[in-house]
This record gives structure tokens, C-alpha cells and sequence, in this order.
């Protein structure tokens, strides 16, 4: 049951994110994209820019802000993930890494070009 409660919370704070980011312009391609590399939360279009957002909520910060529980090592699945996507669905457009994090009932904060890919 816990897991159906934590789903549920991820789901609610993706749908507040998406609802943000839609008001904002940006388009939505796909939810939870899953593939073996990795899960990504939302891909968006900006224009002509693919937008991988990886949402992320913190009850508080005492463990660190909700931005800042993205590890390196987490980066690293989300930028494989985004590649398997982009050759699957042979996409051209320059890539952005946006974090929407949300921290206990302050405002959410949406990080554009949170984290780069070396390639």
C-alpha cells in the first residue's frame, strides 16, 4: 500500500508540474517515459527544444532541497534514458534538462538547464 501512496504523490506533483510547465508554453510529447536505461517524467517542447523534466518533491529541506536530491548518478540515468528516446523517435532538435522541484507547500521552482550531457 505504501507504494500506491507514493505513486499517487508522484503522480500528484508531476500533474501540478505539467499544469505549470503548459501554462508556461511548452508542449507535452510524453509521460513517464520507461525504457530499460531509466524513466523520464516528462518530455516537453519548447519551440524547437526537447525538454526532459524531471520532477522532484521534498516534504522540507532537511535532508537537502528537492533540486538537490538529483545525484550525479541519477543525472547520468536520466541522459541515457533521454538518448534511447531520441534515437528512437530520431530526433533532431537540441536537448534541455529542466528540474521542476517542489518543496513542502513553498512555490514549485522550475530549473531550467539544471544539469548538461557532455555529448
Amino acid at each position: 500500500m505504501a507504494i500506491t501512496a507514493a505513486r499517487d504523490r508522484g503522480n500528484y506533483y508531476e500533474d501540478l508540474a505539467l499544469d505549470y510547465l503548459l501554462e508556461q508554453g511548452l508542449v507535452l510529447l510524453e509521460r513517464n517515459y520507461l525504457c530499460k536505461l531509466g524513466e523520464l517524467d516528462l518530455i516537453m517542447r519548447d519551440k524547437r527544444c526537447l525538454v526532459v523534466v524531471e520532477v522532484r518533491y521534498r516534504k522540507n529541506n532537511r535532508y537537502g532541497s528537492a533540486a538537490e536530491s538529483i545525484s550525479d548518478s541519477k543525472q547520468k540515468k536520466i541522459i541515457a534514458a533521454t538518448k534511447h528516446y531520441v534515437g528512437k523517435m530520431k530526433i533532431q532538435s537540441s536537448v534541455r534538462f529542466d528540474v521542476i522541484a517542489i518543496t513542502g507547500t513553498a512555490p514549485l521552482q522550475w530549473v531550467q538547464h539544471a544539469f548538461l550531457t557532455a555529448g
